[in-house]
């Protein structure tokens, strides 16, 4: 095993938790229910309102001492990375803050330079997470429903400040099962 492989490795041992922390647990399971592996049908929807379809993959796990969960995602999926182009993949690490009431999720998108932060919460049967990175826009992503086995999520633009909404993108995911290999 070389050097690098074993400092990486270290890292991950680190980095992972095996469940959430004991003194958080009942505000950590808004994006708990969420750990493990899902396949995702991606839908990118441009401005034109054109659609480009994608089989891609999202792992959640608890990170940090089990106080935040990291999710790595990646369109397409790893097994169909020679037969398409990378669109994204990336990172977010998110966090229950008890003095906003909400959690603090960041997107880190190394393909397309982006570091987005999001602040979200619960509402109603929805999961909202919302950001600005430019005047006047705003971003949300939502996850809608949610069951032990799926859920739908949208990420919606405005370029009014919330008046209007569009669609940018949409993803239908599924747990995978345990007996999946893809994924092992």
């Amino acid at each position: 095993m070389s050097e690098s492989h074993m400092d990486t490795m270290s890292m991950i041992e680190a980095l992972q938790a095996p469940g959430p922390h004991p003194d958080m647990a009942e505000n950590l399971m808004l994006f708990g229910q969420f750990v493990g592996a899902w396949d995702v049908d991606v839908t990118n929807i441009a401005a034109d309102g054109t659609r480009k379809e994608l089989k891609g993959e999202w792992h959640f796990g608890w990170v940090l001492e089990g106080r935040a969960i990291l999710d790595v995602w990646t369109a397409p999926r790893r097994s169909l990375r020679g037969q398409a182009d990378p669109y994204e993949y990336g990172a977010t690490l998110r966090f229950f803050d008890p003095t906003i009431q909400a959690w603090r999720s960041t997107w880190i998108g190394p393909v397309r330079h982006l570091v987005l932060p999001f602040i979200g919460r619960q509402e109603k049967d929805e999961i909202i997470l919302e950001g600005s990175f430019t005047p006047g826009s705003r971003t949300r992503w939502i996850f809608s429903h949610i069951t032990s086995t799926s859920f739908h999520w949208r990420n919606q633009e405005s370029d009014d400040d919330g008046a209007s909404w569009r669609a940018v993108q949409e993803m239908v995911a599924q747990r995978v099962s345990k007996d999946d290999t893809e994924y092992q």
